[in-house]
This record gives structure tokens, C-alpha cells and sequence, in this order.
């Protein structure tokens, strides 16, 4: 109406207002540029405690450490040159590189079967979901000490359930190939849970429109798996596969607690190897530089695998190269 004031601002909103303004402008502007820098301070200290011993251990391989020689000499790619030429190597390299396709294909096969299971909505299916993540709590080397008295020929739990088939008394650890395919057995009770989490939890993040036209059409359960269901679900499962190819090529704990290495060399992997190497002989320089070829298989064979992740998701996604 005319004439009429405008009402007065509370005291209480303006008094507020006024601190917060004020407050704004009690922090000087140095301070405020400086918090971006103060933020990434975490991620360089992280970076820092990895480079660092990384560093010092490339500086270790190109000397002769080793407990019987306390004054080491300097042969720079010695070590090296020494592991290439060694059938030893070789032969660690041939068990890791078997252990590691072996594992990742099984845990991939079983990983992708059990997700299509638990995918179908079911009382059952929500139980054996809560159940599933169970291997994936129990830490490697305790399950492979399970396992190692499991598969006793004598008072093994595996043999007593096998004796009624006249299956009884194999000797699982004993022999060569037995022992690579126990290891292989208690790398997939561990992980393929973890295969399979990732697998339905794509399974659940697929479209339904082209199921449910595929339905509509009359298409097959394996015509709408093989054409629908795979190529989308690929780029999560190839993630899986990199994540289980890359631990299982650097496997230590469960072949050691399981077999340490034997019988013979059978399951002597470049872990082990290395282990035995730096720690057992005593010698440093030796075991560290196994450490270094392994790391520089495990980031190529990485980069590789990514790198076709990359191109997956962006034909998934149909976006050009």
C-alpha cells in the first residue's frame, strides 16, 4: 500500500549473514590458493612410499649384494644377463605363465556361470549372494593351509568323501601335475566369488529393452546369450580377467603355504623363486632383480590388457576410434 515501509531485516539473519561475510573475507586469498596444493599432498606421499623403495630396489640389482659378500661390486646389467640365461628361470616362467591362464580361465568360466544363476531374481539367489563373498574374507594363505589338510592322502576330508567311488588315497600334492592343479583348485575357491560379484553386478546394469524384444522375437536362451547378453557383459568380464591374470601371474602365498615350490620345481613360480633367492640363499641383488623382471612381464602384459579393455568399451559404447 502507499505509504507503507518496507519491514526491517531481522537481527538475528542479518547478524549472521554479517559473521559469515566477514569470515569469508578473514581468510586471506594465499590461503586459499594454497589449498589445492595442500590437497594433493595424501597422493604425493603415496606415490612417494611406492617410488622410493621401487628406486632403491632398481639401485640393488645392479650391484652383487648378498650376505656372503658384504663389500658388493657393481655389475650393472649382470644380474640380469644371469637370470635370462639361467633354464631356471625359464622354468618359473613356464608354471607361472600355466598357473595363470589356468586360474583366470576357470574363475572366469565359473564366475560367468554362477552370476547367470544368482541373475535370476529368487529367494535362493539372495541367500547365495550373502554366501558368495565368504571365500573372499577368509585371507589366501589360511585357505591354502585349509585346503593342504584337506587333500591329505591319508586324513584328508577330500579323499574320505571320494573312498565310497573308489576315488580314495590320490596322492593331491605329491606329483607334478597334482600339485599345479591343487594350487590352481584353492586359487579358484578364493577368487571366483570375486569374478562373479563383478559379473552380476553388470548383469544388473544391462539394458532390458533389448531382452525384452529379443523375448518378443522368440529368440533362445543361447541365441540371446551369445548375440546380447556376452558382447555387452564383456568389457566387465575382461576387467575381471585383468584383475586375476595380473595377481595370479605375482601368486605367492597360496602356492607357498600349499606345496612351497615342489614337488621339485613343479610349482616353482617367480615369486617363490625370488623369495628363495633373497631371503633363503641370501642373495639380495639376485632375488630382487627376479622381483623386476616380474614386475616388467606383469605391466606389459597389463598395458596390453587394457589397452583392449579401451578399445571393448568404446565398441560397447559405439564410439569411434
Amino acid at each position: 500500500m502507499p505509504g507503507r515501509t518496507a519491514p526491517a531485516p531481522m537481527a538475528g539473519h542479518g547478524a549472521a549473514a554479517g559473521t559469515e561475510e566477514a569470515g569469508k573475507r578473514a581468510v586471506p586469498a594465499w590461503r586459499r590458493s594454497l589449498r589445492p596444493y595442500l590437497l594433493i599432498v595424501p597422493a604425493l606421499l603415496l606415490t612417494g612410499g611406492i617410488l622410493y623403495p621401487f628406486g632403491l630396489g632398481l639401485y640393488y640389482t645392479v650391484f652383487d649384494f648378498a650376505a656372503s659378500k658384504p663389500q658388493p661390486d657393481l655389475v650393472g646389467l649382470g644380474n640380469y644377463r644371469r637370470i635370462l640365461t639361467q633354464p631356471a628361470f625359464w622354468d618359473s616362467a613356464r608354471v607361472t605363465v600355466a598357473y595363470a591362464v589356468g586360474a583366470a580361465a576357470v574363475e572366469t568360466v565359473l564366475g560367468v556361470a554362477v552370476a547367470l544363476l544368482l541373475h535370476r531374481s529368487s529367494r535362493v539367489g539372495r541367500v547365495l549372494e550373502k554366501v558368495l563373498i565368504l571365500p573372499l574374507m577368509i585371507a589366501p594363505v589360511i585357505a591354502a593351509i585349509m585346503w593342504k589338510l584337506m587333500l591329505q592322502p591319508s586324513v584328508g576330508v577330500i579323499n574320505h568323501l571320494l573312498e565310497p567311488f573308489g576315488l580314495g588315497g590320490v596322492q593331491w600334492t605329491d606329483t607334478p601335475t597334482g600339485a599345479l592343479l591343487s594350487s590352481i583348485t584353492v586359487d579358484m575357491w578364493v577368487y571366483t566369488p570375486f569374478v562373479a560379484i563383478l559379473a552380476l553386478a553388470g548383469l544388473r546394469s544391462l539394458p532390458a529393452s533389448p531382452f525384452e524384444a529379443a523375448a518378443v522375437d522368440g529368440a533362445g536362451w543361447w541365441f540371446t546369450f551369445r548375440r546380447l547378453t556376452l558382447p555387452m557383459l564383456w568389457p566387465y568380464v575382461l576387467v575381471a580377467v585383468i584383475f586375476r591374470f595380473m595377481d595370479s601371474l605375482k601368486v605367492f602365498d597360496i602356492i607357498y603355504a600349499l606345496t612351497e615350490g615342489g614337488p621339485g620345481d613343479s610349482t616353482m613360480v617367480l615369486q617363490i623363486r625370488a623369495y628363495l633367492e633373497a631371503i633363503r640363499f641370501q642373495r639380495y641383488s639376485f632375488g630382487i632383480s627376479y622381483m623386476i623382471v616380474l614386475w616388467a612381464v606383469v605391466y606389459l602384459v597389463t598395458m596390453v590388457l587394457v589397452r583392449y579393455l579401451g578399445r571393448i568399451q568404446n565398441r560397447a559404447a559405439e564410439v569411434p576410434r
